[in-house]
């Protein structure tokens, strides 16, 4: 298995059940078992689901010096992932709240506090670099620094720069432009293939992947210019989506990683993420590879 980074959010993520949107206000609902709160964001949603698939992880984060970021920290030694990078140099941990209905739709909330004006050790970072086979760095921009220093010393990037619209978009416009594997949704694309031959043709990802929801998946690869289209596997009931493109993003990188080609990478990253998304919380609901393969052996 590979040595992976991982530097990116941490949270503690409240979810919660609502029968519908738009939701129509009530003084109080009562939703008993419909409320949860555990360690997520996708730094952490990344180092679970590699963790859980069989590669070492060394997770970079950021977190306040305050009970949440304690329970953060017991949360990672609970899933067997070091909290030794996770630096206690925020005022107060961030928090986000998920609503979520029966159908899968979710509205997320999400609280940075002060992290988006902080910045990471970046000696630290150098140091667990040199040892990884590839780096996840996900779009905060603690991790933006990380960017060329990464590139220059020959290392495989892979980000995910999630709701776009434009390649012009300032914010993760270093993220796109860096990236050697380049995830996205298609949430505000408009047409996604023309999208992405656009972002292939600036900026020389060498594989993109758009999420699309329950319409599955679009794969390019600059290799041979093509795109391949996957379905969406059905392995169990639909309850939240929130995570489903962390999940299909590590299984991908896992994977690839290991050899596989780029259109088998993505459809065990599609049944690992259709399978993710029966649980309630972004970072649960992984299976480990065995699973996974024997799950895909009839799909």
């Amino acid at each position: 298995m590979k040595n992976i980074l991982v530097s990116g959010l941490i949270n503690i993520e409240t979810t919660a059940s609502v029968n519908s949107f738009p939701i129509e206000y009530q003084a109080i609902d009562y939703n008993f078992f419909g409320v949860n709160s555990m360690p997520s964001g996708v730094g952490l949603n990344l180092a679970s689901a590699l963790t859980t698939l069989g590669d070492k992880v060394s997770l970079l984060s950021i977190c306040g010096n305050d009970a949440l970021g304690s329970v953060i920290k017991q949360e990672l030694k609970n899933r067997n992932i070091s909290s030794k990078h996770i630096l206690s140099i925020l005022s107060q941990t961030p928090q986000s709240v998920v609503l979520y209905d029966k159908n899968g739709k979710r509205q997320i909330i999400c609280d940075l506090k002060d992290a988006q004006e902080t910045t990471y050790n970046i000696d630290i970072f150098k140091t667990e670099a040199k040892n990884c086979d590839c780096l996840c760095l996900c779009n905060i921009n603690f991790s933006r620094e990380m960017l060329p220093i990464a590139k220059e010393l020959n290392k495989l990037i892979v980000t995910d720069v999630h709701v776009i619209s434009s390649l012009d978009d300032e914010y993760n416009r270093d993220f796109i432009q860096y990236a050697d594997i380049l995830f996205m949704s298609n949430e505000n694309l408009g047409n996604a293939k023309s999208f992405v031959k656009e972002t292939a043709k600036r900026f020389g990802n060498s594989i993109i992947v758009v999420g699309m929801g329950f319409q599955g998946s679009l794969l390019y690869t600059k290799s041979d210019d093509s795109f391949t289209e996957l379905p969406i596997y059905k392995t169990r009931k639909a309850v939240n989506t929130i995570g489903a493109g962390d999940a299909l993003l590590s299984a991908f990188t896992h994977f690839y990683t290991n050899g596989c080609s780029p259109k088998d990478s993505l459809k065990l990253a599609s049944i690992f993420a259709s399978y993710k998304i029966g649980d309630k919380s972004a970072s649960s609901g992984f299976l480990t590879e065995q699973e996974l393969l024997k799950l895909a052996e009839n799909i």
